[in-house]
C-alpha cells in the first residue's frame, strides 16, 4: 500500500536516519523523502513529509516505532488512487457540461478526474482543458481513459492522450 506521511524531527543531527531505517525494518520501501531543513515547526522541530510503499498489516508497529524513537507522526494518508494520467481535451468543453463527463468517471468508484485546468479564449471558440485521472490501477485507468473517450466523443470533444 502507498502511504503519504508527514514526521517532525528533532533539530539534532541522525535523526532522518533514526526515522527512515524502521520503514526498511518492516519490509516498506521509501519513493520520497522532503525533508525541509531549512523550515522549522512552531515546536522547533523539522518537517520531513515521506511517500512509502509499505505492506498495511505492518503499518501500525511503524507508527509505533518512530513515536519510541521520538519522531512525531502529524499525519498518514493512505493513498488508494495509484495511477494517473493527464489528458487534453479541445472543443466546447463547458457548454457541453463537463460536470456531466467529469461525473462519469467519478462515479465509478474506482477512478477520478483529480485536476482540471481549463482555457476559455472566447463564448464561441473552443476552449481546452488538461484533465488529470487517477485510478486504483493500471487497469483502472485505462478503463477511465475509455469512459473519458466515449463520453467526449458523444459531445464532439476531441482527447489527446499519451500512448
Amino acid at each position: 500500500m502507498k502511504i503519504s506521511m508527514d514526521i517532525e524531527l528533532k533539530d539534532i543531527p541522525g535523526q532522518l536516519v533514526l526515522a527512515l531505517q524502521p520503514v526498511s525494518d518492516f519490509g516498506g520501501n521509501i519513493l520520497s523523502v522532503l525533508h525541509q531543513r531549512d523550515k522549522k515547526t512552531p515546536s522547533g522541530r523539522i518537517p520531513v513529509q515521506l511517500v512509502l510503499e509499505i505492506e498495511e498489516r505492518g503499518l501500525d508497529r511503524l507508527v509505533e516505532m518512530l513515536k519510541e524513537r521520538g519522531v512525531n507522526v502529524v499525519r498518514i494518508g493512505k493513498e488508494r488512487l495509484k495511477e494517473s494520467m493527464v489528458v487534453l481535451l479541445i472543443g466546447h468543453i463547458v457548454h457541453s457540461d463537463i460536470r456531466e463527463t467529469i461525473d462519469s468517471i467519478d462515479s465509478t468508484g474506482f477512478a477520478e478526474v483529480v485536476e482540471l485546468s481549463l482555457s476559455m479564449p472566447g463564448v464561441d471558440k473552443k476552449s481546452s482543458a488538461s484533465v488529470t485521472l487517477s485510478a486504483i490501477g493500471k487497469e483502472e485507468l485505462r478503463e477511465a481513459l475509455g469512459i473519458l473517450e466515449r463520453t467526449a466523443n458523444k459531445k464532439g470533444i476531441m482527447v489527446i492522450s499519451s500512448v
